[in-house]
């Protein structure tokens, strides 16, 4: 099937298709779940959960900020190539 047709159908979530493949990804991630750990021994359930919070937060944080990026990188390369094409046009 076609992005096209994915599209139409609404198949299509770049989203979800996205796999970073960064090797220091995995460790920052192994990082941050062994933090947690350490603070879930170490802090009283409340504030534990204040933490969980926080971390929920930076998640939906960082979900808006990157929708903003695959967005804005998205119409510079359309318009990159409305602007090839518009020199095309102007040349011939």
């Amino acid at each position: 099937m076609s992005i096209l047709e994915d599209l139409y159908y609404g198949k299509w979530y770049p989203s979800q298709r996205t796999k970073p493949k960064n090797p220091e990804l995995e460790l920052v991630h192994q990082k941050i779940s062994a933090s947690m750990k350490a603070l879930k021994a170490r802090l009283s359930e409340q504030d534990y959960e204040l933490i969980e919070e926080l971390s929920d937060l930076n998640d939906v944080l960082i979900s808006i900020l990157s929708a903003s990026d695959y967005i804005s990188g998205y119409k510079a390369g359309a318009l990159t190539i409305i602007e090839i094409i518009d020199g095309i046009n102007y040349r011939n």
